[in-house]
């Protein structure tokens, strides 16, 4: 059973909920999401919250509500606050630049990469060796971040590459006489 889907979502002010047959959305200052629903689970809105609940009581459904209704948390913390993620290039050379929905990077390939944002994520380099970007849906962000970070993982002997500002590389020792 979860735990999670027990506890309902307060909906802060100036969020709107909306529910058409298995599609939820929501509507706050930073944009709108909008989310398919699992058949298994019922989302419904009592007095200003979110209260998700399975349609019968199985394993299966209960964990279906449960991530049905971190789903949806997520939904409403990204159009009230937004998510971010941060990157770091490691590396000689390295160096990324931001131009409007297109990330351009230099990873130490012969040539620069370009790697075109989704609608509704942005970037920015405070400096050319950092990316920050920017996003109401968290899922779509992890999803960016992953893809530019697949260009140049870290390496375990020299800490090179594309890294997440919270990672830690763990370093191997070279290959001794």
């Amino acid at each position: 059973m979860s735990r999670v889907a027990k506890n309902p979502i307060t909906l802060p002010k100036g969020v709107e909920f909306q529910r058409d047959g298995s599609v939820v959305q929501i509507k706050g200052t930073k944009g709108t999401l909008s989310q398919v629903i699992n058949p298994l689970v019922q989302v419904s809105l009592e007095d200003g919250t979110v209260v998700v609940k399975p349609i019968m009581e199985s394993v299966e459904s209960w964990m279906h509500a449960g991530t049905v209704r971190a789903n949806i948390n997520n939904m409403i913390v990204g159009v009230t606050q937004g998510f971010e993620k941060r990157l770091q290039l490691v590396g000689v050379g390295y160096k990324a630049q931001a131009k409007g929905k297109v990330l351009n990077l230099a990873l130490g390939y012969s040539h620069p990469v370009d790697h075109e944002l989704p609608e509704g994520v942005t970037a920015e380099t405070p400096t050319p060796t950092e990316i920050i970007l920017k996003s109401a849906n968290k899922q779509l962000l992890g999803q960016v971040a992953a893809n530019v970070r697949g260009y140049r993982p870290p390496e375990p002997y020299k800490g090179k590459g594309v890294k997440y500002s919270t990672e830690t590389v763990l370093r191997k020792e070279a290959k001794k006489k």
